[in-house]
């Protein structure tokens, strides 16, 4: 495993000096032990094969280091040069550059967006359109989906009305890039460029690709750590498309931490809670384009990334000025989420267990390992008597079905089977536990018994209209 220590700001100053503000913070110098000595290990862990971080305090890059492969076929390392998918740790940065163009008069937070667009974009017979500001978007209320559906129509759809409640939205995203073209006259990768990245010497990042990027760019890896290729968008995309690592994306985090840039009163609406995201966790809210935990020892930003096969996190303390940022690419990425940010910034962070990410060494993770080493039925009997000795160890069904889908992407239809059997013996009266074991025996061949399980998904949801179409074709 690669490791290597890029920088590090002497202890004397910024260790002493948080130690001074705060007795309990972690200091800088047990930080970058603590991450040096346990990444290698997350890695090996978690088949993660490559990361970028950095650690901020004081406002300052006090220590960055690269691990691993950025191609787990080739072993090529990680190098200071490597960049990362950035994922949805794209739409901060992006909003950032949106707040400038609100300190310049060029755009007013709380009017309609379609005013400056001139037209209604996606949007078709609903008026709410008229309702949808740069600050419902930024803090996801919007109405808007994530994504929609390009297979059924091409209609943005408003789900609900704006400023109601917290729904995450790239598509809000996407909707007021284009009003910010507009507005500028500029390509969304022009327009970052000159307003944010440039400015703060983020000269390793783009919104889209990269001719450098061809020996710089780090590829993407699935569940098993193989290689799955990389993403070459040719259109920016503010949602997703940066491309960037752990030195240059903290130096936006250091801008935010420090408030440079924009107006105070503009900064201030950005890292102010605009809503609350759940019930489950009171503590977690949004700000403008930011994730928010507003704890009793001060305010933490936050917000991750996921395109799937690449994955990224930053968790910032706004009193101290201390973050902690990285990239990983793997799906496995997040799976080491909360490891990196008690050996690296400390305190408690709802904004993990809200996500729902598996640790790497959950119970459903250590099932899948021990399924890939010795096969579904001996892997599933010795998970059996380990949950009748400890309950805390059940996997719940939507984990357990993605055990199954894994064991499907690559092949191993008779362990998803057996996978898939044990979900619904676990959870009988879940439709979607027997579409998937009915999915996963028609993909094997078992014709009679794949009828038989999409007609038990109908009788427990009559409206479920994939089963009624692989029906369909299964008794023609």
């Amino acid at each position: 495993m690669v490791r290597v220590a890029l920088f590090v700001l002497p202890f004397s100053f910024v260790a002493l000096f948080s130690l001074a503000q705060n007795p309990k913070e972690l200091p800088t110098r047990v930080a970058i032990a603590r991450l040096e000595k346990d990444i290698p290990e997350l890695l090996k862990k978690a088949d993660i094969p490559g990361i970028s971080i950095a650690l901020v305090r004081n406002g300052q890059i006090a220590w960055s280091g690269v691990f691993g492969s950025m191609n787990a076929a080739t072993k090529k390392p990680v190098t200071s040069e490597t960049v990362f998918e950035a994922a949805s740790l794209s739409k901060p940065v992006f909003a950032y550059g949106v707040l400038k163009l609100v300190d310049q008069g060029k755009l007013d937070l709380d009017t309609p967006l379609n005013k400056y667009l001139g037209n209604n974009y996606d949007v078709v017979d609903d008026s709410r359109i008229n309702l949808i500001t740069a600050r419902h978007v930024l803090s996801h209320t919007s109405g808007f989906p994530n994504w929609r559906d390009n297979d059924h129509t091409k209609n943005l759809l408003i789900h609900f009305n704006p400023g109601d409640k917290w729904s995450y939205s790239g598509e809000g995203m996407v909707y007021l890039s284009k009003v910010i073209e507009k507005i500028t006259g500029l390509s969304l990768e022009d327009f970052m460029q000159q307003t944010v990245l440039q400015p703060l010497g983020m000269t390793s990042s783009s919104y889209i690709w990269q001719d450098k990027y061809d020996t710089l760019k780090a590829f993407r890896h699935d569940s098993f750590g193989d290689t799955t290729g990389r993403w070459r968008p040719t259109v920016g995309n503010p949602a997703a498309s940066l491309t960037t690592n752990a030195v240059d994306y903290s130096r936006f985090i250091i801008a935010v931490l420090n408030g440079t840039g924009l107006k105070k009163e503009t900064w201030e609406q950005m890292i102010r809670p605009q809503i609350r995201v759940t019930d489950k966790y009171p503590e977690i809210a949004w700000g403008l384009g930011i994730g928010l935990e507003t704890m009793t020892e001060g305010t933490y930003l936050w917000h991750w990334g996921d395109n799937g096969d690449g994955k990224a996190w930053f968790t910032a303390f706004l009193p101290h000025k201390d973050a902690i940022i990285y990239f990983a690419n793997s799906a496995n990425g997040l799976s080491i989420a909360a490891d990196i940010l008690a050996d690296g910034i400390g305190g408690n962070h709802p904004a993990i267990a809200n996500l729902g990410y598996e640790k790497y060494n959950s119970p459903a993770k250590l099932l899948l390992k021990a399924i890939l080493t010795d096969g579904a039925p001996k892997a599933l009997e010795a998970y059996r008597s380990g949950r009748a000795k400890d309950t805390t160890q059940k996997i719940a069904e939507l984990a357990m079905n993605d055990i199954g889908y894994s064991l499907m992407r690559i092949k191993r239809l008779d362990d998803a089977i057996e996978v898939f059997r044990q979900n619904t013996i676990d959870f009988p009266d879940s439709y979607n536990v027997w579409d998937s074991f009915a999915e996963a025996n028609m993909n094997k061949g078992n014709k009679e018994l794949a009828i038989k399980y999409y007609r038990k998904t109908l009788e427990l949801n009559p409206g479920s209209e994939n089963a009624k179409a692989q029906l369909q074709k299964l008794l023609q």
